[in-house]
């Protein structure tokens, strides 16, 4: 299995991609949604399009559960739907088994019971690590698509029907995020004589790590073991080390900001 994603402006782009990947074959149990648990017209508004800084989902949270609940004209993904409250993003509503099993939504337990089952089948199973990109198109009022393709044909179908529908490639995404965030970065780096150009890949790496949802919350010395396991001594440098806790701050500061 192979997962696409595609991050959508409105949620009419998101119902319309999901039907596109439906008619490639995909079945509706390997295809999630993720949109903020607001009405159509809270989204169109609270989100300048023409701004890559969008003002995320304002202050105006609303309820239209049901609205979100059918995708593209009546077709569905099933009965697993489930309001959350992420926090540094605000309600979020997800659509379909792996949505739900994303955000562990439904509850700690069926939210664990729900990720291992489908885990189980896909292989390499759901993408965490992902997970702050998700919640970064979710507070500027994006909708995210999530799908498992069989193989790499229809992985690459997949992605031009996300395309067409509108969306932004998660690399696409995953970029812009940094370039918003490198020049603050390399400041602070800089500060003390540490040369950022020549260490960005390691930093960055660390910063992405600390911002995974098992990691949040942690200091480096505690989280240290787990990334030993997976990381091993030689990547685990100076540079990783200061760019995990900018990270881990980076996700305090907007976890305050939410709550102000």
């Amino acid at each position: 299995m192979e997962t696409v994603t595609g991050v959508f402006q409105l949620r009419t782009q998101a119902e319309e991609a999901i039907q596109l990947l439906s008619s490639l074959g995909i079945p509706r149990d390997l295809i999630g949604l993720l949109t903020p648990d607001m009405s159509e017209r809270q989204v169109e508004t609270s989100v300048r399009t023409t701004d890559s800084e969008a003002p995320g989902m304002g202050a105006a949270m609303g309820g239209a559960v049901g609205a979100a609940l059918g995708v593209a004209g009546g077709a569905s993904l099933g009965a697993a739907a489930a309001s959350v409250l992420i926090p540094g993003v605000g309600p979020v509503l997800a659509v379909g088994l792996i949505a739900a099993a994303i955000l562990g939504a439904g509850g700690a337990a069926t939210g664990v019971a729900i990720g291992e089952s489908i885990e189980e089948g896909l292989g390499e199973g759901l993408p965490h690590e992902d997970v702050y990109l998700y919640e970064e198109a979710l507070r500027h009022g994006r909708s995210v698509v999530i799908a498992f393709a069989e193989d790499s044909a229809q992985a690459d179908r997949a992605r031009e029907a996300l395309l067409r529908a509108g969306g932004e490639d998660l690399d696409v995404v995953r970029e812009n995020w940094w370039r918003r965030l490198k020049s603050e970065e390399q400041r602070q780096y800089e500060a003390n004589g540490r040369d950022f150009a020549n260490d960005e890949v390691s930093y960055r790496r660390g910063f992405q790590c600390a911002l995974h949802p098992k990691r949040r919350g942690k200091s480096y010395a505690e989280a240290e073991p787990e990334l030993r396991s997976s990381y091993g001594d030689n990547q685990l440098d100076s540079a990783f080390r200061h760019g995990y806790e900018r990270g881990r701050s980076y996700q305090q500061r907007i976890r305050e900001k939410r709550k102000a």
